[in-house]
């Protein structure tokens, strides 16, 4: 490659190791070899490795992990219903799904995103529940959901094992209605550990209001997808 301008280098590099991933070279899941050794294999500078590196991994080709290495991305996708995650398990199993579900926090906070003003959320203090939603074991969504403070334990403690609006509907709890805000906004600092993107990549986001039969209980939240995960679709009646 001698002769080649930087910009030329770095883009002749990532074209290779794009080509290598599209015809199985390098197969989902394998640890690509280390910067130096690539840096020996294409006679370009470590910097020039790694700077293509990093530009394949907000394509969702590549991820890193600390410590470990590069990887190649399992290069799946779901199409789901729009409201996915929001319903139930039992809908996710007419889906051809195989859920499940991975509680990281309980706490009490205020919903603190200006993006759910349109959502008419409550001011106070509520009930925080993040989780990660994976389908076939591959993490395809982090849910943070905001619910009212008056919630019983016994139904807190089923949120690690069962959808929300599950545990809720074995109680008697009635939702009449859903309201969605999607959007692409930069990655929370928790999705991207999880899905081991890059600081400032968006992600595909849906913010929500389940509301019930009781007009003073409503269920607020947000699920974060990375865009080569996650895609969904919406069906319409015709007017």
């Amino acid at each position: 490659m001698v002769g080649q301008s930087a910009n030329a280098l770095h883009e002749t590099v990532r074209q290779e190791i794009m080509r290598r991933v599209n015809t199985g070279e390098y197969a989902a899941g394998q640890a690509l070899p280390s910067a130096a050794a690539l840096a020996d294999e294409f006679g370009v500078s470590s910097i020039t490795i790694k700077r293509a590196l990093r530009d394949l991994q907000p394509a969702g080709v590549l991820r890193s992990v600390p410590g470990l290495g590069t990887f190649v991305r399992e290069q799946r996708r779901f199409i789901r219903d729009l409201d996915y995650s929001l319903t139930s398990h039992a809908d996710a199993l007419r889906l051809g799904l195989k859920p499940s579900i991975r509680l990281q926090s309980l706490t009490q906070e205020k919903i603190a995103d200006p993006a759910f003003e349109v959502l008419e959320p409550p001011t106070g203090f509520m009930l925080c529940v993040r989780k990660v939603i994976s389908a076939d074991d591959i993490a395809v969504m982090y849910d943070t959901s905001y619910l009212p403070r008056s919630i019983d334990d016994e139904v807190i403690n089923e949120f690690g094992e069962k959808f929300i609006g599950d545990a809720l509907r074995e109680r008697g709890t009635q939702f009449t209605k859903t309201k969605l805000l999607i959007d692409a906004a930069p990655a929370s600092e928790q999705a991207q550990q999880i899905f081991s993107i890059p600081n400032g990549y968006p992600v595909l986001r849906r913010l929500y209001r389940l509301s019930t039969a009781d007009r003073s209980f409503s269920i607020f939240g947000v699920t974060e997808s990375p865009f080569d995960r996650l895609a969904c679709t919406v069906e319409l009646e015709a007017s």
